[in-house]
C-alpha cells in the first residue's frame, strides 16, 4: 500500500459502510443529530459573540491571529457539517457525504481528527499558562473563557466517546503537527504586522531558550493527546463491536450493502396477480410460478 493513499486517509472504496460517522454506541441518530445539532448552534453562537465584541473593542483584525479561535471554528464547523450529515442519515438512512468526491471525504476525515485531538492541547496551555485572575474578571470574560477554553473539550470528548466514528488514520498526526508548524508562521506574521505576540510564551526575547522547549512540548502534547484518542476510540469500537453494534469488519458491512442494493434494483417480487385468475391457472398447468416483478410485467402469463 502506498505511503499517501485515500484509504490511509480513512476513505475506502465505499466510503463509511458503516455509517459509523453519523451514528451512536448509546442514542439513535435522529438524537445524535439534535444533539450535534444544539452543540453547532451553541459554538456559533460563542465564537460570532467573541468575534462582535473583539470588533467593538477594536481587537477585531486579530481575531484569525489566535490558535484559539482558528481551533475553535474548526470545531463548529464540524458540528454543523456533522449535524447535516447525520440529519440526512436519520432522515433518509443514507447521507450525503458517502456520494461525495473523495478529497471532500477526506477532508471530512481529517477536521474530524483535529476536533478530537485542538481542543485538548487549547484547554492544557490556556489554564496551565495563560489563564490569570482576568479570566474571571466579568461574567462575559468568564463566559467566552469557560465557553472556549473549557467546553471546547467537553464537546471534543463528546464525540470521542458517544458517537461511532472510527479512530483516527495514523496519517493525520504528522498533519496536525505540521498544520501545528504553521499556525507558528501566523503568529510571527501576526508580531511582523500588528507587533504583539499572540501568546506570551512565543516570545524569543523573554523566553529565550524555553521557547524551543514550549513549542516541542505542544507538538509532543499533540502526539499524546491523539493516540490516547484514538485509543479511547478504539476501545469504544471494540466494545461495540461486541455488543452487536457494528461488524468487526467494514469489508463485511460494504458487500452487505452492496448485495442489497443489488436486491433492491433487480429483486422480482411474488405476488398474486391482481384479478389475473386466467393467467395463474395457465402458469399452473404449464407448471410455471406466476410472479410480477416491480415493472408491473407478469412472468409466466401467456402472450
Amino acid at each position: 500500500m502506498a505511503l499517501l493513499s485515500w484509504h490511509r486517509l480513512g476513505v475506502q472504496s465505499t466510503f463509511d459502510p458503516q455509517y459509523k460517522f453519523v451514528s451512536s454506541p448509546v442514542v439513535s441518530p435522529a438524537v445524535l443529530a439534535g444533539i450535534r445539532l444544539v452543540l453547532a448552534l451553541y459554538a456559533l453562537c460563542t465564537i460570532t459573540t467573541v468575534l462582535g465584541f473583539d470588533i467593538a473593542e477594536g481587537d477585531g483584525k486579530s481575531f484569525l491571529s489566535y490558535f484559539t479561535e482558528l481551533s475553535y471554528i474548526g470545531l463548529t464547523s464540524y458540528y454543523w457539517a456533522a449535524a447535516v450529515q447525520t440529519l440526512f442519515y436519520a432522515r433518509y438512512g443514507r447521507y450525503l457525504l458517502r456520494r461525495w468526491p473523495r478529497p471532500l471525504q477526506a477532508l471530512h476525515v481529517l477536521l474530524q481528527s483535529t476536533i478530537t485531538t485542538f481542543p485538548f492541547i487549547v484547554t492544557v496551555v490556556y489554564w496551565a499558562l495563560l489563564s490569570s485572575p482576568a479570566t474571571f474578571a466579568t461574567r462575559l470574560t468568564s463566559w467566552q473563557n469557560i465557553s472556549i477554553h473549557a467546553m471546547n473539550s467537553a464537546f471534543a470528548l463528546f464525540e470521542v466517546l458517544l458517537s461511532n466514528s472510527p479512530p483516527a488514520p495514523w496519517l493525520t498526526l504528522p498533519i496536525h503537527i505540521v498544520l501545528l508548524g504553521g499556525y507558528l508562521g501566523v503568529a510571527y506574521i501576526t508580531h511582523a504586522t500588528q507587533g504583539f505576540y499572540t501568546y506570551s510564551f512565543l516570545n524569543p526575547h523573554k523566553e529565550h531558550g524555553f521557547l524551543a522547549a514550549y513549542i516541542v512540548g505542544i507538538a509532543v502534547g499533540e502526539a499524546v493527546v491523539f493516540v490516547l484518542a484514538r485509543t479511547v476510540a478504539l476501545l469504544r469500537q471494540r466494545l461495540a463491536i461486541r455488543r452487536g453494534i457494528l461488524l468487526a469488519h467494514d469489508s463485511d458491512a460494504g458487500n452487505k450493502e452492496r448485495t442489497g442494493e443489488a436486491i433492491d434494483e433487480w429483486e422480482e417480487v411474488e405476488r398474486p396477480v391482481p384479478g389475473g385468475g386466467g393467467a395463474t391457472a395457465r402458469a399452473k398447468e404449464e407448471g410455471e410460478p406466476v410472479r410480477i416483478i416491480d415493472s408491473g410485467v407478469t412472468v409466466g402469463e401467456a402472450v
